[in-house]
């Protein structure tokens, strides 16, 4: 591999000393590296032929990266000559590194042909040792040829000689196995029925040889001689008819059992099928539909009874049965099929005594039973019985609508707090339904009563209301959620886990849509009947009052107590609204999958939704109608006759102290329902903004100096109106973004309006372009109202008014005509009016 390379190396290194003799002594006064002269002289010194030959072993020679890796990890070498990245100039640069080193050239030449003689020597060894080998590969396959013949005769002799172990094995067995039959000696057979059995499953191939179909006959029969042995034991022991039982547990019947599990699986279960109805046949008899203790009352008895037969069985008989077949666990599922059959029959025939207390003792106990049985069973058994699957385990609930309801007992009236930590859910019981089942047709007796129940408790909830009257301002109770609301949900929860234990089918469905008809109920009823419509002993704000400067009385149609009502109600509706969302899903858990689509609680949630926004909407109503009389004073002052601008005028003044007066008791009332309390400062905000600018056109004439007292006025609602959610608070609370952005669009409108009233009309031409853009209104209506507000006669409306068409810049093609034919302002350029306002009224004032 690294002959040529060398080679080349040998050659140039002559080709270079023999150039440096020759070459004149006047060219090497310059400092002189070996390398350098390589690379620009010794390759003009070489043949063309042998140039073009290196260049061929270079390209023949060249490994991948992963064959060269490979290499230096087998063979490890740090010599430069075999570094894949070998460089000829580099290295002869190492070797001569100055002109005086040239003086050793020779013995470098004669190492380098030393490496090449050597590794010309290790070729030809590496050679002419594989001359050979395709003589010796041909000797071991001679020899592996005949070893794997010998392998193929002991494979074959150690088959034959285990099949006929195996023969001599199957006959003894076989005699022994008939012998041991007729003597009864199970103990013995069960051991050597399984293995004879095994024995014969490696002859099933060879079933065409007469004497090996011989034997294998000769098992079956065996078998079937044992399976008709073994039942007339059995009947003999227990016989299936009369209450007296002649024998009794024995060995030879454990053993028997052993040997059953071996015969044909139907003799197990027809052993089990017998042992079972046997030993049920006294419950069937004490329990006749004509006695008394079958009715529901004494269904106690029912459960008292089975318990104590599995206590006898496992006194007496434990040991008989091999534990793997589980027969106390059969016994006590076959009771539970036969007494839900029972019940059943004796319920169909006394329906109409059937009554809901009775029906829920009934369910409670049975359920009880099934609770006690998943305790003490693993419910192993029930696969085996036809048509019978067991429930699967529903994914874990995300829902905290209940804690865990699995235990709880169906009768139970319990007042859990539905806010508390959803717990783990317990495991799910496999007896389930396996007796509750049968009181599924009759469970609209339950339904009914609830229907019944749930109007009883609509009207005392109502009563109650009248009787102890609406919360009051600065108590505990002022704002809070109604304890009727609770109590409701509660009862919704004990109805729906009582449900769910007993059917997760249509009776479900049924309970649902009472919970519907309920809820509207509670909705309209407590909350949407019990709001205030309006106040007797309401006051207000006087024109004559305001026009003199002087305080009036509280302008608030709804006294405190009722502004507290309202907001008990409204945090009362977020609470239903979000419990019925609860309720919803969780009803939608515990139904059948197939049903799921029949829940549906989304008209009781808007109905809850439209109570809050009632309650929001009377609010607003109530605190925006008390500033009406001060907006109407506004508009009633004489603002051409202002001579100077003072403090803010009386009707600002009466409206911030409202303001201030109300809303902090309305924070407050919803503190615990925040989001509410924005969306009414949002409503209050856009019904006040729009009704002052109304207003605020009907201010004519104004003056010079009554248009700066508007511009003052107008500022300080503005002020108070950003400052509106946190108003009178002691926690500084920045105001929503989506708020802020409201007012100040708003009122910066208002102080525009202002500010061209302000503005001189002549030149009109600037009068009409100074209102186009502070305004970037194109209705002809609004123009007007400015024009009126300034105090100008008709004929030079009309001129202005024909200018301010003629100005309106063209709207864009494809654009929506209307009357507004500007695009708002952006932020920015309201923030920088805002500014110019300010140093405006300071300057003013």
């Amino acid at each position: 591999m690294r002959r040529s390379s060398v080679t080349l190396i040998s050659d140039s290194l002559e080709s270079t000393v023999f150039y440096v003799i020759e070459y004149p002594k006047s060219l090497l006064t310059r400092k002189w590296y070996a390398g350098d002269f390589f690379s620009g002289f010794v390759l003009t010194m070489m043949e063309e032929e042998e140039f073009e030959l290196a260049e061929d072993l270079e390209a023949i020679l060249h490994l991948t990266p992963e064959v060269q890796l490979a290499i230096e990890q087998v063979f490890p070498s740090q010599d430069p000559l075999d570094r894949a990245d070998f460089n000829a100039v580099e290295y002869i640069n190492t070797l001569f590194p100055t002109e005086q080193s040239l003086a050793n050239i020779d013995d470098v030449v004669n190492k380098i042909r030393l490496k090449i003689r050597r590794l010309d020597d290790n070729i030809r060894t590496v050679v002419r040792g594989q001359t050979n080998v395709g003589q010796d590969g041909r000797q071991v396959k001679e020899i592996t040829r005949d070893i794997k013949q010998l392998d193929h005769a002991k494979r074959h002799l150690t088959t034959s000689i285990t099949t006929l172990n195996h023969l001599h094995m199957l006959a003894g067995g076989v005699d022994t196995l008939e012998a041991m039959t007729r003597k009864r000696q199970y103990g013995e057979v069960a051991n050597l029925l399984q293995g004879v059995v095994n024995v014969l499953e490696h002859f099933h191939k060879y079933m065409g040889i007469p004497q090996i179909r011989q034997l294998s006959e000769r098992v079956k029969a065996a078998q079937s001689e044992l399976g008709t042995q073994i039942l007339a034991d059995f009947e003999e022991s227990f016989p299936s008819q009369g209450s007296k039982r002649q024998g009794g547990p024995s060995n030879v019947l454990r053993d028997a059992c052993l040997v059953a599990n071996v015969l044909d699986p139907r003799i197990k279960q027809e052993i089990i099928k017998k042992f079972i109805r046997q030993h049920l046949s006294e419950y069937l008899v004490l329990f006749q539909e004509n006695q008394d203790v079958a009715w529901l009352d004494k269904i106690d008895r029912r459960y008292a009874w089975i318990k104590r037969q599995l206590v006898d069985y496992e006194e007496k008989y434990g040991r008989m049965f091999p534990e793997e077949w589980s027969m106390t666990e059969r016994i006590a599922v076959e009771f539970c099929h036969i007494t839900r059959v029972e019940l059943a029959k004796v319920m169909r025939t006394r329906a109409k005594e059937i009554e809901v207390k009775l029906l829920l003792f009934a369910i409670q106990r049975t359920t009880n039973f099934e609770g006690l049985l998943a305790k003490r069973f693993t419910g192993c058994t029930l696969t085996d019985i036809p048509g019978k699957k067991r429930p699967e385990s529903p994914l874990e609930s995300t829902n905290p609508f209940l804690d865990d309801d699995a235990g709880e007992d169906v009768g139970a009236d319990k007042d859990e707090d539905l806010a508390k930590p959803r717990k783990p859910k317990a495991p799910d019981n496999p007896f389930h339904g396996i007796v509750s089942k049968c009181f599924e047709p009759h469970l609209y007796v339950y339904i009914e009563s609830q229907d019944k129940n749930l109007g009883e408790l609509i009207d005392r909830f109502v009563a109650d209301f009248r009787a102890q009257g609406p919360p009051k301002a600065g108590t505990e109770e002022g704002g809070a959620v109604l304890p009727s609301c609770a109590d409701l949900f509660v009862y919704y929860k004990k109805c729906m886990v009582q449900c769910s234990q007993l059917s997760t089918g249509e009776p479900m469905i049924a309970l649902t849509t009472i919970f519907q008809k309920f809820l509207r109920e509670y909705a309209w009823k407590i909350l949407s009947g019990n709001l205030p419509k309006s106040s007797s002993n309401s006051g207000g704000l006087t024109i004559s009052s305001l026009l003199k400067e002087k305080d009036g009385p509280e302008a608030a149609k709804f006294t405190m107590d009722e502004l507290c009502l309202i907001c008990s109600i409204l945090s009362t509706a977020e609470y239903c609204l979000a419990t019925t969302q609860q309720l919803e899903e969780k009803l939608k858990e515990k139904v059948d999958k197939v049903l799921v689509e029949r829940i549906n609680l989304t008209g009781e949630m808007d109905t809850f939704s439209t109570v809050i926004s009632n309650s929001i909407q009377l609010i607003v109503q109530d605190i925006d109608a008390a500033c009406d009389p001060a907006l109407t004073a506004m508009s009633k002052m004489p603002w051409q006759s202002v001579e100077h601008v003072g403090d803010q005028s009386p009707y600002v003044t009466s409206i911030i102290m409202h303001i201030k007066q109300n809303v902090p008791i309305i924070r407050e009332n919803l503190a615990s329902t925040r989001k509410y309390f924005t969306q009414f400062c949002i409503k209050f905000t856009n019904s006040f903004i729009p009704k002052f600018i109304n207003h605020l056109f009907r201010c004519k004439p104004i003056s010079m100096v009554g248009a700066e007292q508007l511009l003052l006025d107008t500022h300080s609602l503005k002020t108070v109106l950003l400052d509106l959610p946190s108003i009178g608070s002691q926690v500084l609370r920045k105001a929503p973004a989506s708020y802020t952005k409201i007012v100040v669009k708003g009122m910066t409108r208002a102080e525009m309006i202002l500010k061209v009233v302000m503005a001189p009309h002549e030149p009109p031409v600037v009068f009409v372009d100074n209102y186009i853009k502070l305004l970037a209104d194109g209705n002809p209506e609004t123009f007007q109202k400015i024009l009126d507000m300034k105090g100008l006669k008709r004929s030079e409306q009309s001129s202005m008014l024909e200018l301010f068409r003629q100005r309106l810049p063209t709207p864009p093609s494809g654009a929506d005509s209307g009357p507004s034919l500007f695009s708002a302002p952006t932020p920015e350029q309201e923030s920088s009016r805002i500014r110019k306002l300010e140093k405006l009224i300071k300057k003013r004032l």
